[in-house]
């Protein structure tokens, strides 16, 4: 079944592999014996998604994107397989809208003649203080 992530958009089941690992979460004497974290890989490379949201997503993954272009999700903090396995399904999901969002283009703009001469006037007074709190010139 494919992961919704926004309207429009789904994250194919061929893209996604999950696997479970002993974690390091909550589970008492259990965390030794049972393999409860949940390890997401989402396929960059094979993936649907359009380039420029693939771009995005290699810039938002940071540590979480490997050498062979997956992005690795671990989550741990739940009891249960299917806990973990939820939740990190829901990280991926929250990463890929993030990327989906277009970032503004900054427009360069300068600073008008009165902002540039309120920020001389401060730093001239910020200077009169500064020179004011010093010890006064030792006159021989």
């Amino acid at each position: 079944m494919p992961l919704p992530v926004a309207p429009g958009v789904e994250l194919a089941d061929e893209e996604l592999t999950v696997s479970f690992v002993r974690g390091s979460g909550p589970g008492g004497q259990n965390v030794n014996k049972v393999a409860t974290a949940a390890q997401l890989r989402f396929d960059l490379a094979r993936s649907t998604l359009p380039e420029a949201v693939k771009a995005r997503l290699r810039g938002l993954s940071g540590r979480r994107l490997t050498g062979a272009d997956e992005i690795l999700i671990i989550a741990r903090t739940h009891r249960t397989q299917e806990g973990n396995r939820r939740e990190a399904l829901e990280r991926l999901a929250d990463l890929v809208r993030r990327a989906l969002h277009v970032p503004k283009p900054r427009t360069a703009t300068r600073p008008t003649r009165a902002a540039r001469e309120r920020r001389l006037d401060h730093k001239a007074r910020q200077q009169r203080t500064k020179r004011l709190r010093s010890r006064p010139a030792h006159d021989d």
